[in-house]
C-alpha cells in the first residue's frame, strides 16, 4: 500500500492531523521565533474537521485534540502534579492526560459548533461561529488554567500589544480565523489561484494588521513625556528556597522560618541600603505564619522582628503570609508600612482546587486522608488596591496579584478602574521546576495583563521567574528559574491611558456568546418560522377530525372557565406590577415564586385537570360523530345535529357547543371550531355551517394560523429560560462570589445548583410573563383589525404572532446582553 492510499483511511488520516497540528501548538508554546506557528498550526487538525461527516466524529476530533494540545503544551503540568502529589511523573501525566476535555474543553465546543454550524451556513459564518465557540467557552470561565492561544503571541513586540484591544481572547479569536482562512485555501486548491488568494490574503490580514497597531502603540508610548514624579525602584527577593514542608521534615519548623527569614532579610537589606530601593517585595506565602495574627507567642516575636527590620529599613513591605478570621485562613499579601505597622490585607481571589482549597461538598476525612496535601484556604473577594507610602511622601496605589491570580484579566481590569498606577504580583513556583515551561508561560500570562492595562508590573517568584515589566509587556529586568537573587527595577508611574479593555472589560468572550445566541436564533427562526403560513380550508378541515376535544357539561366549563380566567387575568396582574415595579416581590425571587404558583399555576393546573376529566377523542363514523374516552363511547347521529354554535368567549378553551333536534346540548372544546363546524355539515350534520360573526371570524383567524416549535411551552417556558439563566446566573456568580463558580467553592454543589434552579425558576416566570404581555397584545390587535378591516384579520394575526416571536426570541434575549453590557 502506498503512502498516498495510506492518508486516505479516515483513521490515519484523523491521527495524522492531529499529531501534526499538537506538534507544531507544541512548538508555539514553547515561544521563541515559534510564535509564527500559530497562525498555521491548526490548519492540519481543521483539515480532519472538514473532512468528517457526522457530529460524533467531530466531538471525538475535539476530544482527541484537547488531548494531544495537553500532551504536546502542558506535559509540564501532569509532571508538576506527579511531584506535588508524590505519585511519580507518569502517572501524572496519565491524569491531565483523562482531565484532558475539562483542562481544555475549548477544542471540543469549537469542533461542534463549527460542524453544526456548516450544515447552515458558508465558510465564513462558520469559521466566526467556531472562533466565538473556543472563545466564549473561555469566557465562560470553565477554563482549570486559565491559558488561551492568545498567549503565544508574546514573543512579538508589535503583535502582543492589540491585547488591549480585545485581551488575549481578541488574539485568539483572530489566530483561529487566520488557521480557518489557510486552511480554506488548501481546500480550495483545486479551484484555481483566484479561489486560493482571496482566503489567504484574509489569513495574511491578521498578522499585518496586528503589527501595525503595535507598531503604533509601542512609537505612541515610547514619545509620550515620562511622568514628573520619580519612578517606582522596587527590589524583589528571589530566595530560592522552595519545598517548606520537605525542609521542615529534614530541619525542623523553626529552623526554617528562622532560615528564611535570615535570607530575605540580608537581601532586602543589599536591596535597601545598596540598591535604593523605594519598596520591597517579597513572593507568595513566603512567611508561612499568620503576620498579624499570632497564634502563639513565638509567632508574635516573628512578628514584631519583622516589623522591626520594616522599621529600620524605612521603606514599605509587601510579602506572601496568611490571613485569618473566624471563617478562616487566606493565601494573603500583607502590606507593612515602617513605624506604623500592617495597612491592610489583599487575600488571593484565584485559589488552585485540590491544593489550597476542596469544594465544600467534597470536603471530608476521606478526602483528606486520600490527598493529605490539600489546603483549606478561603478564596478573597476579589481585587483591591492599596496605597504604597513612600519614604519620600509619594503615595502610588497599586494593584496586588498572587499566583493564579495573574491569569484573570478582570481582576487586573477592576484594579485599574480602581486606581491602580502599578501592579505587585508574587507567586510561589517552585513546582515549575522540574519544567521550566510552566514557570515561563506563567510569566507570560502575568505580563499581558500589563499590556491589557498598560500598568508596570513588578513581579516576583520564590525560585523564578521574577520580573520587572513595564507597560508594553518588555521585561526590563528578570531572573532565572533555580537561582537565588534581587532583581531591582524601576518604572515609570502614573494614570495609565484608559485601554478599550479598561473600557469595555474582557468584552470579546461576550460578544461572541451574544454572536452564538443570535446565530441560534436566526437559524432556528428561519427553519422553524411556522407561523407565518396560513393554512388553507382543507388543511384546517383535514386537522379538525379526528381530533382531541373535552366534552364540558355546562358546570364543568363554568369552573375550568372561572379558573383559567382567574390564572390568566393573574398573570395580566402580574405583568403590570413588574412593569410598574408594585411591590416588592417582582425583585424578590422567592415571593415570585409564592405568588406565580398561588395565583397562576395552582388554578391553571386545576383548569388542566378538568379538561382533562372530560378529555375524549372526536371521530367520524358513517352517520355519526363518535366521542371516544377510555371504554366509554359516546355516539350522537349527526342528523340529530340541529345547530352548532361556536361559544363567544374561548373560555376555558375554544369551542362550540352541539344542539341536538331534541333540545340537548353538549359543549366540545375544540382547537378550531369553524372547521369542526364545516367538517360536520360536510359529513352529513343537519345544522347550517354558522354564518359569520365576529366571534367566529376571530376563531377563524385565531385557527387559521398554524403554530410551531417555537410556540410549543416546552421550548419557551423551559429551554428559552434555561439559556437565558445560564449568563444570568454566571454574572451573578461573578459580581456577588467573585468567580463563575464562587457559590460552589464557598458553599458546595447543592448551594450552587438551588442557586441556579432559583434563577432558572426566575428566568421561566419571567418569560411567561412577558408572553402573557406579547399575547395580549396579539389578541388585541387581532380584535382591532377584525372591528375595522375584517377581510384582513387572518393576514393581521400572521404579522402579529411574528412578531410576537421576535418579541419574546429576540427581544427578551437583546434585554439580557444590554444589562449584561451594563454591568
Amino acid at each position: 500500500m502506498n503512502f498516498t492510499a495510506l492518508l486516505s483511511r479516515p483513521g490515519v488520516r484523523l491521527c495524522a492531523g492531529l499529531l501534526a497540528s499538537a506538534a507544531l501548538l507544541g512548538l508555539y508554546a514553547r515561544g521563541g521565533s515559534g510564535w509564527l506557528l500559530g497562525f498555521v498550526a491548526l490548519v492540519p487538525w481543521l483539515r480532519t474537521l472538514d473532512a468528517n461527516k457526522s457530529l460524533g466524529g467531530a466531538l471525538l476530533g475535539g476530544w482527541l485534540m484537547s488531548m494531544a494540545f495537553t500532551a504536546a503544551a502542558f506535559a509540564w503540568f501532569g509532571t508538576a502534579i506527579g511531584g506535588y502529589a508524590q505519585i511519580g511523573p507518569a502517572a501524572g501525566l496519565v491524569i491531565v492526560l483523562i482531565a484532558a476535555p475539562l483542562l481544555q474543553p475549548q477544542f471540543i465546543a469549537f469542533a461542534l459548533v463549527r460542524h453544526i454550524t456548516r450544515r447552515w451556513h458558508g465558510p465564513v459564518l462558520c469559521a466566526l461561529a467556531g472562533a466565538s465557540a473556543w472563545v466564549a467557552t473561555e469566557w465562560l470561565g470553565i477554563k482549570f488554567l486559565g491559558d488561551t492561544l492568545g498567549y503565544g503571541l508574546y514573543p512579538s513586540p508589535l503583535l502582543r500589544q492589540a491585547a488591549d484591544v480585545g485581551g488575549t481572547a481578541g488574539l485568539t479569536l483572530l489566530l483561529l480565523l487566520a488557521n480557518e482562512g489557510v486552511s480554506a485555501a488548501i481546500a480550495r486548491r483545486a479551484e484555481g489561484v483566484l479561489a486560493i488568494v482571496r482566503p489567504l490574503a484574509l489569513a495574511a490580514l491578521v498578522p499585518l494588521l496586528l503589527a501595525g497597531y503595535g507598531a503604533h502603540v509601542v512609537s505612541t508610548l515610547s514619545t509620550t513625556p515620562a511622568p514628573a514624579s520619580k519612578p517606582l525602584r522596587m527590589g524583589l527577593v528571589q530566595s530560592n528556597i522552595t519545598d517548606y514542608d520537605r525542609l521542615r521534615r529534614e530541619k525542623g519548623a523553626d529552623v526554617v522560618v528562622r532560615e528564611v527569614l535570615d535570607t530575605h532579610f540580608a537581601m532586602t537589606y543589599d536591596a535597601v541600603e545598596k540598591q535604593h530601593a523605594d519598596a520591597v517585595l517579597w513572593s507568595e506565602t513566603v512567611y508561612p505564619l499568620t503576620f498579624g495574627h499570632p497564634k502563639n507567642e513565638a509567632g508574635a516575636e516573628l512578628d514584631r522582628e519583622i516589623q522591626g527590620i520594616v522599621n529600620a529599613a524605612q521603606v514599605p513591605f509587601v510579602f506572601g503570609t496568611y490571613d485569618v478570621d473566624d471563617a478562616g485562613e487566606y493565601n494573603a499579601a500583607a502590606f507593612v508600612e515602617p513605624g506604623k505597622g500592617v495597612l491592610g490585607y489583599y487575600r488571593k481571589t484565584r485559589l488552585f482546587p485540590f491544593t489550597e482549597y476542596v469544594p465544600a461538598w467534597l470536603d471530608g476525612p476521606t478526602l483528606r486522608q486520600l490527598l493529605p496535601w490539600t489546603g483549606a484556604w478561603l478564596p478573597g473577594t476579589g481585587a483591591r488596591v492599596f496605597p504604597l507610602r513612600l519614604k519620600d511622601g509619594r503615595e502610588i496605589p497599586v494593584l496586588p496579584l498572587i499566583c493564579l491570580d495573574d491569569t484573570d484579566t478582570g481582576l487586573a481590569i477592576e484594579g485599574t478602574r480602581q486606581g491602580a498606577q502599578a501592579i505587585l504580583t508574587m507567586s510561589n513556583d517552585a513546582w515549575f521546576t522540574g519544567d521550566t515551561l510552566g514557570a515561563e508561560m506563567h510569566q507570560t500570562a502575568a505580563a499581558f495583563r500589563s499590556i491589557e492595562t498598560r500598568l508596570p508590573q513588578f513581579r516576583v517568584t520564590s525560585n523564578g521567574h521574577s520580573a520587572v515589566i513595564d507597560a508594553t509587556g518588555r521585561v526590563i529586568a528578570d531572573s532565572k528559574m533555580g537561582e537565588r537573587t534581587l532583581v531591582i527595577g524601576e518604572l515609570p508611574v502614573a494614570d495609565p491611558p484608559l485601554t478599550l479593555m479598561v473600557a469595555w472589560g474582557d468584552w470579546v468572550g461576550r460578544v461572541a456568546a451574544a454572536f452564538l445566541v443570535l446565530l441560534t436564533l436566526a437559524a432556528v427562526l428561519r427553519h422553524w418560522w411556522a407561523p407565518g403560513a396560513e393554512e388553507s380550508e382543507a388543511v384546517a378541515d383535514a386537522a379538525a377530525m379526528p381530533a382531541r376535544v373535552a366534552v364540558l357539561p355546562p358546570a364543568a366549563r363554568v369552573v375550568a372557565g372561572v379558573l383559567r380566567a382567574f390564572a390568566r387575568g393573574s398573570l395580566l396582574w402580574m405583568v403590570l406590577a413588574f412593569l410598574l415595579g408594585d411591590g416588592s416581590w417582582p425583585t424578590n425571587t422567592l415571593a415570585q415564586i409564592r405568588v406565580f404558583s398561588a395565583l397562576f399555576l395552582a388554578p391553571e393546573l386545576a383548569a388542566w385537570l378538568v379538561l382533562r376529566a372530560f378529555a375524549a377523542r372526536a371521530t367520524l363514523e358513517p352517520g355519526l360523530l363518535v366521542l371516544t374516552r377510555g371504554k366509554r363511547r359516546m355516539e350522537l347521529a349527526l342528523q340529530d345535529i340541529a345547530a352548532i354554535e361556536p361559544w363567544r368567549l374561548p373560555i376555558p378553551a375554544r369551542g362550540a357547543s352541539l344542539r341536538l333536534a331534541s333540545g340537548r346540548r353538549h359543549g366540545l372544546a375544540h382547537a378550531n371550531p369553524v372547521a369542526l363546524a364545516r367538517v360536520l355539515v360536510a359529513a352529513g350534520a343537519a345544522a347550517p355551517v354558522p354564518a359569520p360573526t365576529r366571534s367566529s371570524l376571530y376563531a377563524q383567524a385565531r385557527g387559521a394560523i398554524r403554530r410551531g416549535r417555537l410556540d410549543h411551552p416546552l421550548v419557551k417556558f423551559v429551554v428559552l429560560p434555561l439559556l437565558l439563566a445560564v449568563p444570568a446566573f454566571r454574572l451573578h456568580q461573578h459580581i456577588t462570589f467573585g468567580s463563575s463558580f464562587g457559590e460552589y467553592e464557598a458553599f458546595g454543589l447543592k448551594a450552587y445548583l438551588a442557586g441556579f434552579v432559583l434563577w432558572w425558576a426566575a428566568w421561566a416566570i419571567g418569560v411567561v410573563l412577558t408572553a402573557a404581555g406579547v399575547r395580549t397584545a396579539i389578541e388585541a390587535g387581532t380584535l382591532a383589525t377584525l372591528i375595522v378591516r375584517p377581510g384582513q384579520a387572518v393576514d393581521a394575526r400572521r404579522w402579529f404572532e411574528r412578531l410576537g416571536l421576535v418579541a419574546l426570541y429576540v427581544g427578551v434575549p437583546l434585554w439580557l446582553l444590554v444589562r449584561i453590557f451594563g454591568m
